[in-house]
């Protein structure tokens, strides 16, 4: 164990397994912690809305000092921690930097709390959030969880792989997720105390992950996965490293293209990578020229979808409130209006006027000609069966030639709508509007017209695609070759959104 190692708190790995026995001796886990607050209560903190849990949590047993120390940020008597915590010993706690004094009371130093997911419960380390504690963070802060780690975690294609990598890992959340379909895995930061928080989150779960130091893909330089994902510091400014959580210290959005371009010499044939990315929307291009600049030269099969495009003042006061920065809270209001100023003028000659925040997957299909698909979705969570869903009906289609596909059997997916709009006139009626749409499904929408229409009500499963065309065409006096030539186009993305489903046999 290096220097470095014992500077960083949870460094003693008996301590992490002795504060772990008495997180579960005392029921602070996913289950008890909800039971003790009351749905009410719970709800409130969910909204960042303490009070109500801070009066269920008065009794002072050890499930209620845990609550009060570790998701409330309170501060508690020293006796009543010591009697949360029998077999760690307040002593270790405050040396191993978990608890730290607060006058004659003691407050804790790291944010520990339960965390269920995929059917299994897991404890998570990091540090405490400004929120909890007043003004900035630390510049080595390790974020805990959050809306960007949750919104990946589900996002992430779940097949059984035998080698993952999580790239700038942090507290460890995506590397919890990944040890149940991995067969081995592997956690990369350039932030020592990031690595160290993960190595206790990772002993407190019974995990065991390849810890390495670096930066970007230095640290497993000659080494290929067949999963990548990667929560990075994807804010975008003009490259000050201030807080290594969020700022990669690379100037725009270098580090998004940085991790999209370096991908495929990191991963098996068939292999995926996915990661968070925010980019900038350049004067009046859009969007998808600059991202879609980055997967042409990933050499990747690649689906981005942009969730959501950032006004620059509303992101500029996103992230200066999330590290403590804003000048709320008795803090340096003239520091945050000159810190928000500099980012804004780096916006404004850059002639940044949004950012764009996204999801990106890639695939390595060893393909000399990429298959790249751009969406603008929002509102619709990015799921990993969907993920997986629309990488295989993509595949599928664009594998698929014309024979093949007129000679397939289709049925609508469960679930799927049809929406119509109508415009009243002298003769009734007129459907200026169609659509069908597959709630639920991210994208699952086509718009269609009168033929398009009337075919996908007969895809039943009963006959070929071919037949009704023929059939249709026949009823309406039409050539079926030029029936099928406008029809076509649409089957074929009606079955890469899901909402076709090719029948087997």
């Amino acid at each position: 164990m290096s220097n470095s190692d014992v500077d960083q708190p949870l460094s003693d790995p008996d301590v992490v397994d002795r504060i772990g026995a008495d997180l579960r001796a005392a029921g602070f886990d996913a289950g008890g912690v909800p039971d003790l607050l009351g749905a009410a209560a719970h709800r409130a903190l969910g909204r960042g809305e303490p009070a109500a849990a801070l009066r269920a949590t008065r009794d002072g047993s050890p499930l209620a000092t845990l609550v009060r120390l570790f998701l409330l940020g309170a501060s508690v008597d020293e006796r009543a921690a010591a009697r949360a915590l029998p077999t760690t010993g307040l002593p270790a706690a405050l040396a191993q930097r978990v608890l730290e004094r607060d006058g004659d009371e003691v407050r804790a130093a790291l944010d520990v709390r339960p965390h269920a997911a995929d059917d299994a419960e897991y404890l998570l380390v990091s540090d405490l959030d400004s929120d909890v504690r007043p003004g900035p963070v630390r510049p080595d802060h390790v974020l805990g969880l959050g809306s960007a780690s949750i919104t990946l975690a589900r996002a992430v294609v779940r097949d059984r792989v035998g080698t993952a990598l999580d790239l700038g890992t942090g507290c460890g959340i995506q590397a919890l997720h990944l040890a149940g379909h991995a067969g081995s895995v592997t956690a990369t930061d350039v932030n020592p105390r990031a690595l160290a928080l993960a190595a206790a989150t990772a002993r407190l779960n019974g995990q065991h992950w390849d810890l390495r130091a670096g930066s970007l893909f230095e640290p497993v330089d000659d080494r290929r996965f067949d999963l990548i994902v990667s929560n990075p510091p994807f804010v975008v400014g003009d490259g000050r490293a201030r807080f290594t959580y969020r700022d990669s210290g690379l100037p725009g959005d270098g580090v998004g293209k940085a991790i999209v371009t370096g991908a495929r010499a990191h991963l098996t044939e068939g292999g995926t990578a996915q990661l968070l990315a925010n980019w900038l929307v350049v004067g009046e291009t859009d969007w998808r020229d600059r991202v879609g600049g980055w997967m042409a030269a990933s050499g990747c099969d690649a689906w981005v979808v942009q969730r959501e495009m950032a006004d620059p003042a509303e992101y500029v006061g996103l992230w200066l409130a999330d590290a403590g920065e804003d000048g709320r809270s008795g803090g340096d209001r003239a520091a945050a209006g000159s810190l928000a100023a500099d980012w804004l003028d780096w916006f404004a000659a850059h002639r940044v006027r949004g950012i764009g925040m996204g999801l990106i997957t890639l695939r390595h299909n060893g393909s000399a000609d990429p298959s790249i698909t751009l969406d603008e979705i929002t509102g619709e969570e990015i799921t990993g069966p969907e993920v997986a869903a629309f990488l295989a009906n993509r595949a599928w289609v664009e594998a698929t030639g014309d024979a093949r596909l007129l000679a397939t059997r289709f049925e609508l997916a469960p679930q799927v709508l049809l929406e119509q709009r109508a415009l009243p006139g002298h003769d009734g009626w007129t459907t200026v509007f169609r659509m069908v749409v597959r709630p639920g499904g991210p994208g699952a929408t086509l718009q269609l017209d009168e033929w398009s229409q009337a075919l996908l009500a007969g895809c039943t499963g009963a006959v070929p695609l071919q037949v009704l065309i023929e059939l249709l065409a026949s009823a309406h006096g039409v050539p079926a070759g030029a029936l099928a030539a406008a029809v076509v186009p649409s089957v074929r993305v009606a079955v890469m959104r899901g909402l076709l489903l090719p029948v087997a046999g």
